[in-house]
């Protein structure tokens, strides 16, 4: 059980409800297992000395931080591990301004390189099949956009998958959808600059070429020349989108 919180005097409730998240922090990332229930906030309020209100308040936030999920007539569960958190952060950074997208692809190219290499050190039947799977999907998409964005997106997390590491994982879950705004955007650039879409398919196949031969090396530089394309086409439809703009009076 665990010990009462004794408020004294006149103490700040923000302060109060911060305590009482940290206190709840032990309990879901340190007792409980993901899909267990917490406690009822009566219960949790008279362990912790205080009000359900201020429980209340900070289960919410855990919520939002994805490390609980909260349905309508049952009580809270801590969440399974999930990227979402992070992903909203990048998703609003690139809603507030496109051009963050060169940044990200930074981001990525320090993690996707290392991914790619660990991926052809540690990759399975299943991972290979996985990534086999999104390129024929890329294949077979690609007179429609939409799709071939989709398996485009399935096929570097099944890259990811392949290092066996969970929480690079995680992360390329969690740019799942500003990479969906990357590859509409590199996508128009790379057409513009006379490339094609059979070009942009065969970029993914290198890598997955040296992944299935087990050529780290070999799969982390093909993942960096694809990445190196990406910038070139995301600047270029930058560019037009510049051109294509009416100027301030």
């Amino acid at each position: 059980m665990m010990a009462p919180m004794v408020s004294t005097g006149r103490s700040v409730a923000r302060s109060v409800t911060e305590t009482v998240v940290g206190r709840l922090e032990d309990l879901v990332l340190g007792e409980l297992e993901p899909g267990a229930a917490l406690p009822s906030e009566s219960d949790l309020a008279a362990d912790l000395g205080v009000s359900r209100l201020t429980v209340r308040e900070a289960i919410k936030g855990l919520q939002a931080r994805g490390l609980v999920e909260i349905q309508r007539g049952r009580r809270p569960t801590v969440a399974y591990p999930n990227a979402r958190p992070i992903g909203d952060f990048f998703s609003s950074v690139i809603r507030r301004d496109p051009r963050q997208l060169l940044d990200l692809l930074e981001v990525r190219r320090a993690l996707e390189v290392h991914i790619a290499t660990l991926a052809a050190l540690r990759a399975n039947r299943s991972s290979v099949a996985a990534m086999e799977l999104a390129l024929e999907a890329m294949r077979d998409t690609a007179d429609d956009p939409d799709a071939i964005h989709e398996a485009d997106i399935r096929f570097h997390e099944s890259v990811a998958a392949a290092s066996g590491n969970q929480l690079l994982t995680f992360l390329m879950e969690a740019m799942e959808e500003p990479l969906r705004a990357s590859r509409v955007q590199s996508l128009r650039g790379h057409l513009a600059r006379g490339g094609t879409v059979e070009d942009v398919i065969e970029q993914h196949a290198r890598i997955l070429d040296r992944v299935r031969v087990r050529d780290s090396k070999g799969a982390g530089t093909a993942m960096r020349e694809h990445l190196a394309q990406t910038a070139r086409d995301l600047r270029a439809a930058f560019s037009m989108a510049d051109t294509l703009a009416p100027d301030d009076v």
